[in-house]
Parts: structure tokens; sequence; C-alpha cells
């Protein structure tokens, strides 16, 4: 019988080539989760550039030493005593100049974007709670407020403050991305697919004449996905819209950023890694060493485990000065408060319906 010497070593090499793929994709998720900015608010891509590419990533990122970030430990919540973590995601809109950008103090910035993302003990998902923008809140030091006031108020340090005043649970790590970033990362992963629910039209500084968004599956890049993000004003709903898009736009880069496409071509992984920690700022905790802890933690988890959902909400209202407001569903607050003290998120997380504003 003739013999086949090149079956079973063909065979065993794809099989190999799989095992080495899903163990790429595998690192690539958790690294991306573990880091937290826009991605897981990018998926948190930056941890997993960080991991992947240390001397790329270190020549850009910026680092808030942990004195500013977390300046004061007084009155703090406890840091958890279960192992979970909770990573707060900041984008800002700032509209200065890159080298003008200052995350850590007050300035002509606000927190468009601001999203908690959990991290349960046992690594079995991450889950990530959009707070809505205009969310009328307690900040420190300025009474009652937009909680997206908080970053232009007292950067960084502030907008924490507010965020474990409100939730009664302590940040662990903070990171954030401006929104003129967002646009150079779509491009660097070559575009990104997102199922869009709602068309509009938008016009902006980057599009006068108007961009058509169609329904279903569109494809968004450079400054088309900086408006998909961006506008409100053309939805029933607003800012509520507005956040949906956000989420689809980030589950749209992680699952672009894990796909064989990117993972296989480590030109436009380092690309992405690139632009990525160009625009990035997290706190200096949040190390080389603690971001593949995370990692090692969420080893065994797939995209299919990060969960979005938004925080419910009262409906919108005004202010005593006549502002615009979110007003906060104090049911809503309690259960994600018991739900972040119990480790819990998860089952929270599944049980909003998808019909509330405040849905998955």
């Amino acid at each position: 019988m003739p013999s086949t010497p090149d079956v079973v070593p063909a065979t065993r090499s794809r099989s190999r080539r799989a095992r080495r793929d899903r163990r790429r994709r595998k690192r690539l998720i958790v690294a991306l989760v573990s880091a937290g900015t826009l991605v897981v608010l990018l998926g948190c891509v930056v941890g997993g550039a960080a991991l992947l590419w240390h001397r790329t990533i270190g020549s850009h990122l910026t680092v808030i030493p942990d004195s500013v970030a977390f300046p004061d430990e007084k009155g703090r919540p406890a840091a958890s005593t279960d192992g979970s973590k909770n990573v707060l995601l900041l984008g800002s809109d700032s509209r200065l100049e890159p080298d003008e950008h200052d995350l850590t103090a007050k300035g002509d910035q606000r927190s468009d974007v601001m999203m908690l993302a959990h991290v349960p003990a046992d690594g079995s998902g991450v889950q990530i709670a959009s707070l809505m923008r205009d969310l009328y809140v307690p900040v420190p030091g300025h009474g009652q407020a937009k909680i997206n006031a908080a970053l232009a108020w007292g950067g960084t340090a502030l907008s924490i403050a507010t965020v474990e005043g409100l939730l009664d649970t302590r940040i662990d790590h903070v990171a954030v991305i401006d929104f003129t970033g967002l646009a150079d990362m779509t491009t660097a992963l070559g575009g990104v697919w997102v199922d869009n629910k709602v068309p509009f039209t938008r016009a902006d500084e980057y599009d006068t004449a108007g961009r058509y968004f169609a329904a279903g599956p569109i494809k968004l890049e450079g400054a088309g996905a900086l408006s998909f993000v961006r506008e409100r004003k053309a939805f029933p709903t607003g800012d509520y819209q507005r956040v949906r898009n956000q989420q689809l736009l980030l589950k749209g880069m992680l699952d672009r950023a894990i796909s064989r496409d990117v993972l296989a071509d480590p030109s436009a992984l380092a690309s992405f890694a690139t632009e990525t920690s160009k625009s990035v700022t997290v706190d200096a905790g949040f190390s080389l060493p603690a971001m593949a802890s995370l990692a090692w933690g969420l080893r065994g988890i797939d995209s299919a485990d990060i969960d979005f959902f938004t925080l419910p909400t009262a409906g919108t209202g005004s202010s005593p000065d006549g502002q615009s407001i979110v007003e906060v569903d104090s049911e809503a607050v309690a259960r994600l408060k018991a739900a972040l003290a119990s480790d819990e998120v998860g089952a929270f997380a599944a049980s909003l319906s998808k019909g509330d504003s405040g849905s998955r």
C-alpha cells in the first residue's frame, strides 16, 4: 500500500496553527479587556497592545500618577476583598490640539463617553455599564450636576470620585481616550462593521453636506466612525441612541481586532496598537504586570462573554437652572450597587430587558 507521509504532518500542522490562532486570539481578547480603554472601550486594547508591543506602547502611552488620579484615600469606598476589579473608561470630547490635552486637571473637555468595566473575580467575563453623560448626580464640591462635567471641573480624579460616590464602589483603574483618536483606530483596523439599527443623517465639521448611515450592516472608518458615535440630535431618544451606537462601534472594534485578518497581520495589529496608545491615558497603577495579571484571570473568555449595557434611568427632565438632564433611577442604581458589592453584575445585566432605555 502506498504511503501517505504528508497527510498526518499536514493535519498536525493545521492543528498546531489552529491552536496557535486560538491562543493568540484569546490572549488578545483578555489583554484588550484587561487594560480597559474605550474597547473594552476599546475592548481595552491598550492592554493587549502593551503586552504584545511593550516598546511601541511605552513610547506613546500617557500615564497619570496615582497621586493625581487618586489624590485622597479618605472617604473612598473600600477595596474589593473578593478579587473583582472595576475600571472607569472615559471618552473625552476635547477639541484641544493633542499636545494641549491635560486629562489630569480641569479644562475644556467633558466625558461624552463614560463606562464602568467590571471584571468579576472568577474571570467568567466582563460587564460594561454605560452611564448617560447628562445623568444628574452629586459631583463632589459642586453639588448636583451632569456627570460629564466632572472631567472638565476636576480632571480624572473628580470623574472617579463622582462615580465612586454614585455607585458606592471603588474604581481600581482609569483609562481615558480622546475622540480624535477613535477615527485613527478604526482606520488602522481597516474599518469596522456594525449592525446599525436606526438609520440617520449627520452633518458636522467632518461632513458638512451630511453623511447618511443606512440601516443594517455598515462599515465605519475614520471621520465616519467619529460621526456615528457623536450624533444624538437625529434621534427621538437623543443621547440614549448615541450610547447604543457607542456600544455598537466598540463591540465592532473588538470583533475586528480579534479577527483572523488582523491577528494574522502583525503590521495591522501593531498599527492599531500604536494609534490606540497615542490617544490613551491610564493611571500609573495600571502597569504591565497589573494588566498581565488581570489578563491571566480572563484567559478563558471570548467576545461573547463581554456584555455591554446601559444603567437604566428615570427619563429626562430639567435642572433648576434650566439645563436638559437625565434623571437618576434610584432603584436601578441601588440594584447595581448591590450587584457590584456582591460581584453579580452579570446577573444584573441579564435582568435588563432589551426594550428599556437602559437596555443591553
